[in-house]
């Protein structure tokens, strides 16, 4: 039996006097979610963002300023994730940091493996606010990520970050490299917008018949205008057939209360449904998208009077 104990954060942003402070606070956290058996854990979009405290004053509120302030702290964000992945022997998404690349900046979740290493997963579509006024650029590329599991098996799980995964396309291909995990990553103000996450999510996992992980921000910080509110819950999706949850959910925690989700993924379970489910959307994916033709309109005649 393959199973992977995973960790989702529902996160909060704090307000740190200095840099010392934010790693005893991620370290705390990992200690935390290791300690209780996690193999794989998750923080949220814009986890990072909490270092905005740590810049000057003048650069709390400035969007344009702030990207390439913060620059200054990715090579410490790494080697302190690097080290508590190696430390734990557990893989890392750390919280999504808006990096430096070619004349822009994009919205990228760093993954670390066991044994320190790091590989990235970019946001591939933008919210208003970020392309808007942000200027945040779309990252390329997509990447399956291959953990081991005990036994010699492997997991493969993909990354779709926040508005990523109200989108098809990005599931399908990750799904598509052997993916059997959706980790989403999501930063959302209101309870609108974690709504359109996690329906997407649970979207994503019927559609590939696979798990999905979301894990929130969650924030009270009008200190800077990137943050301001965020909210949410953490949770775990999955295909609503057989011996999963028939409303689709897995685990979940309370609304706006920070801490870890966490819970054991059965990958027999969704194997089996992929395999043997009531519905096969895995294996109907082909004729689902070949059937359909271009929509003929057909106009209705008004009612007869009489």
């Amino acid at each position: 039996m393959s199973v992977l104990r995973v960790a989702a954060a529902a996160y909060p942003v704090d307000f740190h006097a200095d840099w010392a402070a934010y790693e005893a606070k991620v370290t705390a956290w990992v200690a935390d979610a290791a300690g209780r058996g996690g193999r794989l854990l998750v923080f949220p979009e814009y986890a990072a963002l909490e270092l905005i405290s740590l810049l000057p004053p003048d650069l709390h509120h400035d969007l344009n300023g702030m990207r390439p302030a913060l620059q200054a702290f990715l090579p410490e964000f790494v080697a302190l994730h690097s080290q508590l992945s190696r430390q734990h022997g557990v893989t890392i998404i750390a919280g999504s940091y808006p990096v430096a690349q070619g004349e822009g900046f994009v919205n990228r979740a760093l993954v670390f493996g066991p044994d320190g290493s790091h590989h990235h997963q970019d946001k591939l579509m933008m919210t208003r606010f970020e392309a808007e006024e942000w200027f945040i650029d779309p990252g390329a590329g997509v990447r399956v990520f291959e953990l081991p599991l005990e036994g010699g098996e492997a997991l493969r799980f993909g990354v779709a970050i926040c508005y990523d995964s109200e989108f098809p396309a990005l599931a399908r291909v990750l799904a598509e490299g052997g993916a059997e995990l959706l980790v989403v990553p999501s930063f959302t103000s209101a309870r609108s917008g974690f709504t359109r996450v996690r329906v997407g999510s649970m979207a994503r996992a019927l559609e590939n018949q696979m798990y999905a992980v979301h894990a929130p921000l969650i924030a009270d910080a009008n200190w800077t205008y990137a943050v301001e509110q965020a909210s949410g819950r953490a949770a775990v999706y999955a295909p609503a057939d057989l011996d999963l949850p028939e409303d689709g959910i897995a685990a979940e925690g309370e609304w706006n209360t920070p801490g870890w989700l966490v819970t054991d993924l059965d990958l027999g379970l969704t194997r089996r449904v992929r395999e043997n489910g009531h519905v096969l959307n895995w294996r109907d994916r082909h004729a689902a998208q070949e059937r359909p033709t271009a929509a003929e309109v057909v106009p209705l005649a008004a009612p007869t009077r009489v």
